[in-house]
């Protein structure tokens, strides 16, 4: 996937596109997958990791009510996650990961299920994820889903 990803850093950096991510499962693994190119930094404005629920409304910005209302692990948390990175990081583009890595269910949700958003100008996003594995495979699954959906808009922006 490393040659993806710099394909996609490098379109980004040339139309003048940022990224910033709110991850919850996947704890910083998406900021650095994309940290690991170099010219990385004329894209990546920053993000948070976002583990706890009292941090996705703290940090990220999504409403207390929602995450009361149905949890972490929605798709409408996943969104809200995008626009609170795009929003408090700057950046063009947010991605927001939530989900439950496993091994077992967590708060009535399968092990394995994933949302992943992305904010942009160009619109919203959320793609859902059911995969199988170990938690690790599970995580790397949710950053590869990322990766794509930010290779499905920068493919709108060149179009």
């Amino acid at each position: 996937m490393s040659g993806r990803v710099a394909a996609l850093v490098r379109g980004l950096a040339g139309r003048g596109e940022t990224v910033a991510a709110a991850e919850s499962l996947t704890a910083g693994l998406l900021l650095a997958a994309l940290t690991e190119v170099p010219g990385s930094s004329a894209v990546v404005r920053g993000g948070f990791v976002v583990y706890g629920t009292d941090l996705k409304a703290t940090l990220a910005g999504v409403p207390a009510a929602l995450l009361a209302e149905r949890g972490p692990v929605d798709p409408d948390v996943a969104e809200a996650l995008a626009e609170g990175a795009r929003s408090r990081c700057g950046a063009s583009i947010g991605v927001g990961l939530t989900g439950v890595a496993g091994p077992g269910p967590q708060d009535g949700v399968e092990a394995g299920t994933v949302y992943v958003a992305l904010a942009s100008p160009r619109g919203r996003q959320v793609s859902l994820l059911r995969a199988t594995g170990t938690r690790a495979e599970v995580r790397a699954a949710a950053v590869e889903m990322a990766v794509g959906l930010l290779e499905d808009d920068l493919a709108t922006i060149i179009e």
